[in-house]
Order: structure tokens, then sequence, then C-alpha cells
């Protein structure tokens, strides 16, 4: 449709033309003087939005009408925002501006790593599978393990070693890095196979490595093998076949060596002792006491059974005290003729809470102390370096409780009940305790459970028991009674044991510190399990308290606000370790040089230290 000219003024709406006032005749589309429109010959023009057409309502005058789509639009006043009419009328609040990056990054973020995995299961060109094992993206790493191509092997891998062999736990972490399976043979667990060993071998080195039947040898013939590649043929040459009946077998379980036991000379007088002693319950200074007999008639029954004078009965009697078959009902003698009264051992009021008592006193000749204090420590090693982690912070306690070693360690502790004690040297003595404490430690937390609140603690800590030399001994009278000198435990206002009481023949007549750092309790906080040699026990000592001071939890010196952090068992034990001043002393011997360089700052300049103690975790390390 072509425009007219002349510069005259017409309206046009999508090709339709808009008459002028004088088109319509002169008629007055305005308001008059009193603003009201004319109510006569009024016209409304309005446009159907979907036809784009007039619509005329007849009697009225006026007209809406929208501006031509061509034309500029008008702008927004300064300062105003522009609002799109397809928006709701509500503004997004910030979080979910938030919501909506975050969700944006992590789609191109999954994206990213979805082409970057799929890139890795591609082959190169070549046909080979890719090499690549990781890669990082921003913020991310991802690593992707390659299946082990290794052929199936049909025989097994055996090696026989010794506990707390430095070269015997690099075998064994070297078979556990390649996820192999081997069968261990522990000559001090199960000193029978011993006699195997030089059998096999021709001496008693350890460790002995065997693929099947076929020796290889120590730590340094496998070390070549893997150093010259051949390690991996080797395996598969030996290995892929099923093992014969001639290699070394493994260990079964539930099964002890034949040993020579030697009988104890009083067993059979015991014998006839408990059949003929009348066994009552008596009063006796104004208490009651269970299941006893006067000295007069064991003396009485030993005269008419052996045909002896009385002067040999009371003999035989202070025999049986000493080797601990008979107790003082009080503990006030060893053994008088008399109206003095006197238990048996089986028959103690403290049995029932004994571990290491099963039904019948054990009426072999008692070992030597130092044996069974060795034999303890090499099957409770073994038993570390199996169930241990590495840093020996957590233990499996259930593959604990189902192993063999455990078994044996249960069988060993029998032998406590009438051991001598007293044989022992202050070192052995030392090392003894320590390890039984810890030892205790894990029957206990298998037997009863892990303490979880301050009433289960006593029963752990007090109840939980092992007769050794004819008197109990719990995991606190060992700590406190024994190792400290008989002093009070936190937190309570009496000592372990009484005056007079035959238990501090074995206390130590002076606190060594370092106990409390060798000292295991099943928890978190307390330092790392550790079994102790008597020949290096006080170095080894030394090394746990440096361990322990190197932990997060251990020790912390804050030097720009003069703060120490200390753990919370020397607040406890503070008897032991003296004033706080003292103690910061004492401890930079067994600080690292960092924190021994801090602390040591702080002390020489003169200024206040403030001293904070940690928060102790109670948790079971498992």
């Amino acid at each position: 449709m072509d425009l007219p000219s002349g510069g005259e003024n017409h309206d046009f709406i999508n090709g339709h033309h808009i008459p002028t006032q004088e088109e319509k005749g002169g008629e007055n589309l305005f308001p008059d003087k009193n603003g009201n429109p004319p109510q006569e010959d009024m016209k409304t023009y309005q446009i159907n939005p979907d036809s784009q057409k007039k619509v005329v309502n007849g009697g009225e005058n006026s007209e809406m009408i929208r501006p031509h789509s061509q034309l500029p639009k008008p702008e927004a006043p300064p300062g105003v925002m522009e609002r799109s009419r397809s928006l709701p009328e509500t503004l997004e609040s910030p979080a979910s501006t938030i919501g909506k990056f975050l969700r944006e990054k992590s789609n191109s973020v999954s994206a990213a790593i979805t082409k970057r995995i799929s890139f890795l299961t591609k082959d190169d060109d070549d046909g080979d599978e890719a090499i690549i094992k990781e890669f990082n993206l921003v913020g991310l790493k991802v690593i992707k393990t390659l299946k082990d191509e290794r052929k199936e092997l049909k025989g097994r891998i055996s090696f026989f070693s010794r506990s707390n062999c430095r070269d015997c736990g690099a075998v064994r972490s070297f078979l556990r890095e390649r996820n192999l399976n081997f069968v261990e043979i522990n000559v001090d667990v199960y000193p029978a196979r011993e006699k195997e060993l030089i059998e096999r071998t021709g001496g008693t080195a350890v460790p002995q490595i065997f693929f099947n039947e076929k020796l290889i040898g120590g730590l340094v013939a496998l070390n070549s093998l893997r150093n010259s590649g051949i390690l991996e043929a080797k395996m598969e040459e030996i290995l892929g076949r099923k093992c014969p009946e001639d290699a070394p077998a493994a260990p079964v379980y539930g099964f002890d060596e034949e040993e020579e036991v030697e009988g104890d000379e009083m067993v059979a007088v015991v014998r006839v002792v408990r059949q003929r002693v009348p066994i009552q319950d008596r009063i006796m200074k104004m208490k009651f006491v269970k299941n006893c007999f006067s000295g007069a008639e064991l003396v009485e029954a030993l005269i008419h059974h052996f045909d002896c004078g009385r002067r040999k009965a009371i003999e035989i009697g202070k025999q049986l005290a000493r080797k601990h078959f008979i107790h003082h009902v009080f503990g006030e003698n060893e053994f008088e003729d008399g109206n003095h009264f006197y238990r048996f051992l089986e028959h103690e009021q403290f049995i029932p809470k004994c571990y290491n008592f099963r039904g019948v006193v054990n009426d072999c000749e008692p070992k030597a102390a130092a044996a069974v204090s060795q034999r303890i420590t090499c099957i409770m090693s073994a038993i570390l370096e199996s169930y241990a982690s590495d840093d020996r912070c957590r233990l499996d306690f259930t593959g604990i409780s189902n192993s063999e070693e455990f078994r044996r360690y249960v069988n060993l502790v029998e032998d406590l009940q009438r051991v001598n004690l007293l044989t022992l040297s202050h070192d052995e003595k030392l090392a003894f305790f320590l390890n039984l404490h810890n030892a205790m430690a894990i029957h206990a937390v298998i037997r009863i459970g892990h303490p979880g609140g301050m009433i289960d603690r006593r029963a752990f800590f007090s109840e939980f028991m092992y007769v050794m030399g004819g008197y109990p001994y719990s995991l606190s009278s060992i700590k406190n009674g024994i190792l400290r000198n008989n002093r009070r435990p936190p937190f309570s206002l009496i000592k372990p044991f009484g005056n007079g009481d035959r238990h501090l023949e074995l206390a130590f007549p002076k606190v060594n510190q370092l106990i409390h750092f060798g000292i295991w309790n099943a928890t978190r906080g307390s330092p790392s399990i550790r079994f102790y040699t008597p020949q290096s026990v006080e170095s080894e000592l030394r090394n746990a308290a440096r361990e322990y001071f190197h932990r997060s939890d251990g020790m912390q010196v804050d030097l720009a606000k003069r703060t120490v952090y200390l753990p919370r068992l020397i607040k406890w034990y503070s008897a032991d370790f003296g004033q706080e001043k003292e103690i910061l002393k004492w401890i930079v011997k067994y600080l690292d040089a960092s924190k021994a360089g801090l602390l040591t700052h702080l002390l020489s300049d003169g200024g206040s230290i403030k001293v904070v103690y940690q928060n102790y975790d109670w948790s079971l390390n498992f």
C-alpha cells in the first residue's frame, strides 16, 4: 500500500487508514470544558490482538490503539528495572540464584569427568589399553585401578618367621602390598615347627620363603628376583600348579604340640588333703569365712595318711603354702599349726573374676617366670604383626579372638597361677608387667567388651583379673599398685594394696614416668600398643614416649599464644611427673627438633607459659 504524499497527516495501523477529525465531519472527540466526554455520536475504536483489526462500539467515540511493531519502544527511566511480562512478579532470592549456579557448575564438572573417564577406556593408536592410571581436574582427583592380569595361582606361598624380626616384617609387607595369599609359620608361636625349618633349610635363620615345596630363600633372594624382573615368571612357573603334599603345611587351629610336662612333687599330697580335710564355712574375728579349714585339721590329716610326725606334717603344710596351693584366709602367716584358718586356691573369693583360671588349679610344676614372660611377649608380638595396623593404633579384635595365636595365649597364662614372680630381675619384672597389662587389655575387650562409660570402666580396669603367684591382679592393680609403687589411681582416695599386702613384695620402689607411655588401655587416647623385651625395655620406653609426643593429641606448642598443649594423662598422674614447670623441662628431651625448639624458647625467655590439657579419647581403637 502506498502512503499519501504532500506532507498531509494521515494515520495508518497495519495497513488500515484512521480518519482524522476533518474527515469525520468536524466531530469533537475531546471532552467539554467540564472534562466530560461527549455523550452523543461517540465511537470507540479497539484493535483485536488476534486479528489486529479495529473494533468499533457504537455510541462511543474513544480509541485504544497499540503502537506499531516497527516503531521504537520507549526507554525506561534511569533506575527503573525493566521486567519481562513472561517472568513472575517476584524476583529470585539469592539462595535460588546460588543453587542455580552450583547446578550449572556441577553439570559442567560431571560432563568433564565423564569425558575424561571415557578417554581412559579408549584404545590408543596401537590398539593397546591406555596405561593412564590417574588424572587431576580442578579440585578433583580421579584414579583408575587397572585390573590385575596375573594368572590364577593354584599353589601356596609360605614362609617361616619369628616375632619382632625386621626382615620377616618386610616379607610380610611385600606380600600384602601385592595382594598375595600366604601362610606364615612363626616358630615362636609354633616351636615344634623349628625342627622342620632346620630340616628344610639347614639352619634356623628366618625368613625362609617357599613357593609350594621349593625353597626360594630369604629377603635377599626375594629382592633379587624382584629386581631382575623374573619374580612373576617364577611365581607362574611354580605356583601355577596345585600345592603338593610335601610343601610346608599351614598351622592347624586347636592343636598344641606335645610338651614334656613335669608334675609337681606336692600334687599327690594336695589330692589327698582335698579329700580328707573338712572344708566348712566358719566365723573368725567376727567375720563369716567360706570354704576354709584349720591348720590343726590339715596336720592331723597328713599325720594319719603319711604316717609321719607332727613336725614333718607342719613342714609339708608350709611347702603347700609356698607353692600357693593354700593361703591363710586373711594373709596373716604362711602356715602354722593350731586354730588358724586356710583355704585352697580354687576356693578363693576372687577366683570367679580371674580369666586365666578355668575350673581347676594347674597342678603342674610352675615354669620359670622369665620363660613364661618371654613366651607371652613372642605370642602377643605375633598377634600385633598379623592383626594390627602399621602404626599399631588399630586392632582387629574379631580376628584376634578367632586366631590360633590368641588361643595359645589363653592356654599359656594358666601357667601364671602359681608362678614365682619374685625370681624376676628389675628389667624382667618391668617388661613382664607392662606386657601383661597390654595383653590383659586385649583379653578384656574380647571377653567383657570395651567400657562405654564411667561405670563400665570400673569393671574393665578393676574387676577383670588374672591370678598370678596365688594372688589376683587387675589392670588397675598392675598399673597403680605394682608399676606406680602403690599410688592412688586418679579420682580415688584408696590405694590398691593395704599395709602388709603380699602384692607389695613386687611393687617398684620408685616410679618411672616412662611407664605411662608403655601402658595401653584399648583406647584411642592411650599410647600405641607395644610389647617390650627385658634387654632393652628402657630404650623402648623412651621411643614410645617420643612417638606419643609426636602425635597431634600428644603435645603441641602455640608460640604466639605462649600456650603448651599436653595430653590429659599427664594431668591425671601429675603426682608422678611433678609441677608443670618441671614437666615441661622433662618433656623437652622426648620431642622432635621443631617442638623442642619452640618449647625451649618459651622456657628460656622467662615469660609465663599457659598449659592446656587436651581431651582424652575413650573410644575403642579398632
